[in-house]
């Protein structure tokens, strides 16, 4: 099992990292990314700090990756710090996209889009078809989610996903221990928006190459 989208206590998470890995551990979960939000204040010192937890998770016979979640970063700033982060080291970087529930600034999502530098592009709320073909065309994911609100578009995101043949993945988002998904839940939250059991099976079996092959 996968789940790139995590959080810990170098943002607004509940869990140090070193338990965020070993729950996930016990999940069942082999590859893992710790992306906490970030803006210009912090981003080398997380990045930093991700990447010397890679030999504890190792010990768990888990892939993490260490990533930043650009977080109300304005669109203008996002390609910018976008290719900035994958300079510090990062290995995957997502934007923190249009979710409904919270004030995320217009063309967030398609800054982030248009972004090469860009690996996901988080609970993007109501993304348009010109969004998702842009994130086709600079292979960019879209998320899935189970993180309560942000959920509310998983349908959405999924109709648009189907229509312009973007890749989805599902991920917890995760910022406390319960937030973390067992093989049920994160079978159910992408069956539960709406997506053909088929396509389900690829969803929750994403190959992850261009991450882990770094």
């Amino acid at each position: 099992m996968y789940d790139l989208h995590t959080h810990t206590t170098l943002s607004d998470g509940e869990l140090i990292p070193a338990e965020l890995i070993r729950r996930a551990a016990v999940l069942g979960y082999r590859n893992l990314a710790i992306c906490d939000h970030v803006d210009w204040a912090n981003i080398e010192t997380v990045i930093s700090s991700i990447l010397k937890m890679k030999s504890a998770a190792k010990a768990y016979k888990i892939n993490m990756l260490a990533g930043v979640e650009l977080t109300h970063t304005h669109p203008t700033q996002i390609g910018k710090m976008a290719q900035y982060a994958k300079k510090q080291g990062a290995d995957i970087v997502i934007v923190h996209g249009e979710t409904t529930v919270e004030p995320v600034l217009p063309g967030t999502n398609a800054a982030a889009c248009s972004c090469p530098h860009v690996d996901i592009l988080a609970h993007p709320g109501f993304i348009t078809h010109t969004e998702a073909e842009s994130a086709v065309h600079n292979d960019i994911w879209l998320e899935l989610t189970v993180r309560c609100g942000h959920n509310r578009t998983n349908g959405h995101v999924a109709r648009i996903a189907e229509d312009s043949n973007a890749t989805l993945v599902v991920n917890s988002d995760s910022h406390a221990p319960y937030d973390l998904m067992d093989a049920k839940t994160r079978k159910n939250v992408v069956l539960g928006s709406g997506i053909p059991q088929n396509t389900a099976k690829e969803i929750l079996n994403r190959d992850l190459s261009k991450f882990l092959n770094k």
